[in-house]
This record gives structure tokens, sequence and C-alpha cells, in this order.
């Protein structure tokens, strides 16, 4: 929506506010600001003001020092305004990208971990917003992983959310904060992209529900696409000696959390790191076993349950 809309013969402020449509977005609402000044100089510069975070660190595709303003932005930008400019007796501008509030807005996000500095970044790949859209997200990923690699990181640990993320510091303390990264329901993005940068150990970590999808062979995990497959569960405690009753029990369960209810109290614990190593074994195969996998089941309170470690099976290609 258009917010504000102020020019001169050689200036010019627009803002909008930003609708971001049913994406769970810190910056729904927020006003994005663009000033543009106008001058004789041939070519388009882009810069950052105010709520726009500055790059410190290397592995974001973009120059240490500068604005966190993504390619694909500062190509849409640079067109449309080299188009206007066209039509004019100029033959450049100055642009500057603010957001009043983005040093607030980035307080939510991981952005400091990646080394985006006093605000906001200003991503995108199409300059369209769609509903529930992954391409953010996915995108977050693979961009955190490039950051830890650059960082000098080998090992990374890959958890299914914020909760699981603040456990897996609590068990792997030696890690640096940008060796822990949020995959989300991304898993087999996550394990190529390591495999793709040469990390030399993953370790999963995660709760019942998702590792139990993961032990599956699913490597997307969003409720809407796979769900907790309770034959194989009933199955993995059989291969532990349960006994038909309690295996049906299983079958019948209402989620994987009553799985695990119905296991501990039957007496039946060893399933947590069997599950883990199901993870271990598919995940390993969707990468060739060009890395390494350990993964670790934890309960709700963040106790270790179970646990697996994988070893690689083929060397990884060159990055």
């Amino acid at each position: 929506m258009l917010k504000r809309c102020e020019r001169t013969e050689t200036h010019a402020l627009c803002s909008v506010v930003k609708d971001a449509g049913d994406d769970p977005d810190c910056t729904h609402g927020a006003e994005l600001m663009a000033e543009v000044e106008l001058h004789g100089e041939p070519g388009v510069a882009i810069e950052g003001g105010a709520g726009v975070a500055r790059v410190t660190k290397p592995g974001l595709g973009l120059e240490v020092g500068g604005p966190a303003i993504n390619p694909i932005p500062r190509q849409n930008i640079a067109a449309m305004v080299t188009e206007e400019i066209q039509r004019s007796s100029f033959k450049g501008a100055r642009v500057t990208i603010s957001v009043p509030g983005g040093e607030e807005m980035a307080k939510k996000t991981i952005n400091a971990r990646l080394g985006l500095i006093g605000g906001i970044s200003i991503l995108g790949t199409t300059g369209i917003v769609r509903p529930y859209s992954t391409a953010a997200f996915k995108a977050s990923v693979i961009q955190a992983i490039d950051v830890a690699q650059k960082q000098g990181a080998t090992e990374l640990a890959l958890t299914t959310g914020g909760r699981s993320e603040m456990y897996a510091m609590r068990l792997f303390p030696a890690l640096s904060e940008q060796s822990f990264i949020q995959m989300g329901d991304f898993v087999g993005v996550a394990l190529k992209h390591c495999a793709r940068r040469g990390i030399e150990k993953v370790d999963i970590v995660g709760m019942i529900g998702k590792l139990s999808k993961m032990a599956d062979g699913k490597m997307q995990t969003h409720a809407a696409g796979s769900e907790v497959n309770m034959a194989l569960l009933s199955q993995l405690a059989h291969e532990l000696g349960a006994s038909e009753e309690i295996c049906a029990q299983i079958l019948a369960a209402n989620t994987a959390r009553h799985v695990l209810e119905l296991c501990k109290a039957k007496g039946i614990g060893a399933i947590t790191s069997l599950i883990c190593r199901r993870v271990a074994e598919h995940c390993s195969r969707h990468i060739e076993g060009k890395v390494p996998i350990g993964v670790t089941l934890v309960d709700f309170e963040g106790q270790l349950l179970g646990a697996f470690q994988g070893q690689r099976t083929k060397e990884p290609e060159p990055a």
C-alpha cells in the first residue's frame, strides 16, 4: 500500500507499507522507503539507509561493509530507475532504501548471527509475496550454511526449530553460534548444501515428531506434505521385541509423542535410538554418504532420549 510520495525536480521520496500476506513475517506492516536523487553522472548507485542492515561477514553473496540488499532487488531497482532516467535529461541516480524501525524488527530474526547488523535485510527473488511462501526460508537455510562455512565451521548442528536449537546448543557447547542452523522442514535441502560446501560432520537434533518422519525417509517434513507413519513405529517396536498388543497400541496411537509415552511405559525406550539410526541411514543415503551424520532425539524439555552416530561412506566432491 502506498504511504508517501513526495518529489521535486531532482529528488523523490516514496514509501509503501508491506503486506506479508499469510506469511509469519516480522516485517508485516513495515514502511519501506526509497529516496532517489538524480544527477548528471551515469549509473544507478543503491545504498542502505536507517533500518537496513550492513553486511559484516562473508558468505552471503554480498559485499562486506555494504548494505544487505540482495542481488534481485538491486537488479529490479536499477532496471526501473534506469528506465525512468532515459526519459529525462539526467544520466544517473542514487537510491537509498530505508526501513523505519528496521533495527528493532531485526531482533526477531537471525540476522545478527549471519553478520547482518543494524537492521533487516532486503531479500526477494521475484518481487511477489506468495502466501506461506517457503522460498525465503529455504534461501535462509542455504545462506546460514554458507556463512557458517565461510567462518570456518566444519561441523554443523541442523535443528528443526528454535526449541530444538536451544537444546542442541546445550548438547554441543563447543560449536560456534554460526554452526547451529534452523533447517525447519528443509532436511534434504540443508543436507545437500552441507555436502556441497564440504562440511565434515552434521549433527541433526530434533524431537519425536519430526525425527519419526525422517526415519520414514521424508526429507521435507511439513505437516501438509507428510504424516507420521505409525506402521513404521510399530514395526520398529516389534524389532525390539515388543508384543503384538503393544505394537497394535502404537499403530493406533494419535501422535508420535503418544508413541513415545507408550514405549516409555512398556520399557521399550530403545526405540528412540533406533529412530535416530533410521534417520541417519536415510539422510546419509540422500547425500550418498558424503557427510557423516549424527542424530540426537530429545524430549520437549531437552532431555536426551536417544542418539546415533553415523560415518561417511563416500568422499565429498570439491565445493
